[in-house]
């Protein structure tokens, strides 16, 4: 009897297994989607530092017992420039928004929001991108939705305008905002 040799299996034996793994891949709900660990958890710290001329954010800012946006964006990002309208109105309708600005120069961002309007509650600086890196951050806008504990509840990556926009960020939103703290 001829004895099959474990390196005539092996292959097959990877590939089934690779293909296991990306069918199970792509039934996904979402596979766009790349998930926070964050989610259900407490909110990592804000740190920084303060943006001169703007009020600056605190980890207290995140448990203040109402929902807080946290948004990381930048002056060279035109995403976050084309969400800006909507930070406003937001900020407008009594949403809590905190702004951390990442990466980017500190006279740029005090002179944007001098310029276009400050919807945030407070700014942080975070010009090495430590911040960002913390909470998760792949490259902005990305706006987390953090209940009145400090617990986040939502992570959405991407500008805050359009129909993903109002798909996935707003009954979110809705909801965190109607369960409170």
């Amino acid at each position: 009897m001829a004895r099959i040799s474990p390196l005539v299996v092996l292959p097959p034996a990877i590939f089934a297994a690779l293909a296991a793994t990306f069918y199970w891949g792509m039934g996904r709900q979402n596979p766009d989607e790349l998930p926070s660990t964050f989610i259900g958890h407490p909110a990592p710290e804000l740190g920084g530092a303060p943006l001169a001329g703007f009020d600056f954010a605190t980890d207290a800012d995140l448990r203040s017992g109402e929902v807080t946006l946290v948004n990381f964006w930048a002056t060279w990002c035109p995403p976050c420039r084309a969400e800006h309208p909507k930070l406003k109105d937001m900020a407008a309708n009594g949403i809590r928004i905190v702004g951390v600005n990442i990466r980017d120069d500190n006279a740029k961002a005090t002179a944007y929001l001098t310029e276009e309007g400050d919807p945030f509650i407070g700014v942080v600086s975070d010009p090495t991108g430590r911040r960002s890196i913390d909470w998760g951050v792949t490259a902005p806008p990305e706006t987390f939705i953090v209940n009145g504990d400090g617990t986040v509840l939502f992570k959405f990556i991407g500008p805050l305008i359009g129909s993903d926009y109002e798909q996935r960020f707003l009954p979110e939103l809705q909801k965190a905002l109607g369960q409170g703290s």
